[in-house]
């Protein structure tokens, strides 16, 4: 004969039954008799997943009761009633982070970052008319002032293919690329972790957002979350304001000390590049 959860408990003060006897007498109720509880209107998977997630409480539920006046089945009730309440705000908690994370999409972005415009599909044709001055000799050191200042974009892939067209080894770019990046190593450091900051930050307000979808208007709590949301938007574009002050390129002083020449030959190389670049947008553009 099959006993009921308040006979299992007085035989377990008995002491005829073990802690884990009268466990698996209550899982099994529970697991067979979903119609008898509290949640009885839950879909079966989801009540077999809180079932699973509630059993590690049984040994608390049998500990902290107290014969008050109440039965330890009333007891198994309440406490199952509390603890459905507990789970379901879990669930939906990640069910909304996860939605957020995995709906969220560069355009709708925050912290959404352009990549950079380029008029002329062609590095190299591009990068070959670029190191020809105007007396039509080849000069390389422009273009590599440029390679280096710009090193935050520059992938060892990009470096390697674009190293024959400006006259140098492979090897020996990667190497002067290595060495900004050095010089540059704790700016960088800085500017990755605002970053991360700024992602955490913009996912917390899409979180946020979903949250008060499925709160009910005008409560109390909705309110709270209302007013975190705000604030939280509010950091966020502060954040975004000053992770755009940022400089990401190499200043020309760096350049200058790992190309081996002086800060005013790279201005002056920089300066030639830019009406150059300027002058071949404005052709391309008329033609």
């Amino acid at each position: 004969m099959q006993l009921t959860i308040n006979e299992a408990h007085c035989e377990y003060l008995d002491c005829n039954i073990g802690r884990g006897e009268l466990e698996s007498i209550i899982y099994k109720f529970l697991v067979y008799n979903q119609e008898k509880t509290c949640v009885s209107h839950w879909r079966n998977d989801e009540y077999e997943d809180f079932i699973s997630w509630f059993y590690p409480r049984l040994k608390i539920v049998i500990d902290t009761y107290r014969d008050t006046g109440a039965s330890f089945d009333a007891y198994l009730s309440k406490y199952l009633l509390i603890s459905s309440k507990e789970y379901q705000v879990k669930t939906i908690t990640n069910s909304v982070t996860e939605y957020s994370a995995w709906s969220a999409r560069v355009p709708e972005m925050y912290a959404h970052e352009e990549p950079p415009v380029y008029l002329h599909r062609n590095a190299e044709d591009t990068i070959s008319g670029l190191i020809i001055d105007k007396k039509g000799r080849k000069n390389s050191r422009r273009i590599l002032a440029l390679i280096l200042k710009c090193y935050y974009y520059i992938s060892e892939d990009f470096a390697e293919k674009i190293a024959p067209v400006i006259g140098m080894d492979s090897r020996e770019l990667l190497k002067m690329l290595s060495g900004i990046r050095k010089l540059r190593q704790e700016r960088d450091d800085k500017l990755y972790e605002m970053k991360e900051r700024l992602y955490r930050q913009f996912y917390r307000c899409i979180i946020y957002e979903k949250r008060l979808t499925i709160i009910k208007e005008n409560t109390s709590a909705y309110n709270k979350l209302k007013k975190r949301l705000e604030r939280a938007r509010k950091l966020l574009e502060i954040m975004r304001y000053r992770i755009t002050k940022i400089r990401m390129e190499a200043t020309n002083s760096q350049v200058a000390q790992v190309i081996g020449i002086s800060k005013g030959t790279v201005d002056a190389s920089l300066s030639r590049l830019k009406s150059k670049w300027a002058a071949m947008s404005e052709n391309a553009l008329l033609n």
